[in-house]
């Protein structure tokens, strides 16, 4: 497998060596650009406009603790075992049926968001030339861009995040400074919103649902990690970075210019400078969600053919692909069924902990296996109690009208599985 990851392959379908570790810097800088995003900020302002400052602060504080208990658990595992996260479900009980469903998902979920930024991407680039390429020539270009970048594999996003990431945040620093002026920050944080009042479950579940596939991804990244400290800094920076600090401040911006709109004034209102934040911000994102899902397809591609295809090349497909659907427009349609697939993620998530940590059905095979830095010869096929208690989690999230839909699916899909768990090892 050297000779497939020295072509970019990025130990797709095998353990990543102690040798192919990274700094936490470049670890952490990769993850802080995924999750600081416009449509964070656009989150923000939405519980900005909806709530009181210390009321929306709340309901991030509570979905961001579902977001960084899945990040850890999942992003320990992965920086122990040097999996990816469609690789992990195998052993994680789901099997390899299961983990090629699982993969499958979320390489389908990570393609439609790559070329719906990729739009997004190729609108502000279009703008910015005064309509000089048209919107179709710029988004082949930034798509075609986005794959080859991705195609070089982790070492291409670190050196891409050590760029992109601190030019967005001086950026967005000026952007947010200039429509904060003249306003005094005490009286903001005590303002009563004008828009449709939320509860703070409901905000907990925007917060939570904004960010839960990333906090599927997290063993993509992590198992870069040297060790498991690491993996507690990378996801906490993040939090406290991605949720707390971008949240607080769209929400004082919401404040300030009583709108959830923060993000096109902030765009209309800082000429070039917003441009290249939303250039800079599509970026950083994109490249980590194009990067998942080729570590996805390539899992899916061997789960169901045996056969190990190039990560280089499924990535050049899957980029062809979501840049041609970004071309045609399809991808406006395609918003609600990303969003339903983002609904079964936490039961996946809260199965697979259980599993690595509680029922620990692989835990044998894994740690027999992990100093020799090969994978276990024996792979349960499917994981049916995994994809039972998935399925019943989700559906369970959908009909109960009080507390967090995201902590609802995982907590049913959890203790179900253990129980079903635990009574077969009784």
């Amino acid at each position: 497998m050297n000779g497939l990851s020295s072509r970019g392959d990025d130990y797709s379908l095998s353990r990543l060596p102690l040798s192919a570790k990274s700094s936490f810097l470049s670890v952490t800088l990769v993850r802080v650009g995924a999750i600081t995003t416009l449509a964070q900020f656009m989150l923000g302002a939405t519980l900005g406009h909806a709530m009181t400052f210390s009321q929306a602060m709340l309901a991030t504080v509570l979905g961001s603790l579902l977001l960084q208990f899945i990040s850890l658990g999942l992003g320990i595992a992965g920086a122990r075992e040097g999996l990816s996260i469609s690789l992990l479900a195998r052993w994680c009980g789901f099997g390899r049926v299961g983990s090629v469903i699982i993969g499958s998902g979320i390489a389908i979920s990570l393609l439609g968001w790559f070329g719906i930024l990729n739009a997004v991407f190729a609108n502000s680039l279009n703008h910015m030339l005064g309509d000089f390429l048209s919107f179709r020539w710029a988004a082949a270009i930034s798509g075609i861009a986005f794959t080859l970048l991705v195609a070089f594999g982790f070492k291409a996003l670190s050196w891409t995040a050590k760029f992109a990431v601190p030019l967005f945040f001086l950026a967005m620093g000026w952007i947010s400074l200039n429509l904060l002026a003249g306003h005094n920050i005490v009286d903001l944080a005590v303002v009563i919103p004008t828009g449709t009042s939320m509860t703070i479950a409901a905000g907990a579940t925007m917060v939570a649902g904004g960010y839960i596939v990333g906090a599927l991804m997290t063993p993509d990244i992590s198992r870069y990690c040297k060790n498991s400290r690491h993996v507690f800094w990378m996801t906490m920076v993040c939090i406290l970075v991605g949720e707390f600090m971008i949240n607080g401040i769209a929400i004082l911006i919401a404040h300030a210019l009583n709108t959830d709109d923060v993000v096109t004034i902030m765009i209309q209102t800082s000429g070039w400078i917003g441009l290249l934040t939303v250039i800079l911000a599509t970026i950083k994102v994109n490249d980590v969600c194009l990067y998942s899902s080729s570590l996805a397809l390539t899992n899916v591609v061997e789960g169901i053919t045996g056969n190990r295809w190039s990560r280089t090349w499924l990535t050049l497909l899957l980029g062809i692909v979501g840049t041609l659907l970004s071309i045609v427009g399809i991808l406006d349609k395609f918003t609600d069924f990303l969003t339903l697939l983002g609904v079964v993620f936490p039961p996946i998530s809260g199965v697979m902990l259980v599993d690595y940590y509680v029922l620990r059905s692989s835990r044998q095979l894994l740690d027999a296996t992990r100093q020799a830095q090969t994978l276990p010869e024996s792979t349960p096929l499917i994981g049916w109690k995994a994809i039972a208690a998935c399925i019943v989690g989700t559906i369970g999230s959908m009909n109960i009208e009080f507390g967090i839909p995201s902590f609802n699916s995982l907590i049913i899909a959890s203790v179900i599985y253990w129980i079903m768990g635990s009574i077969k090892g009784k």
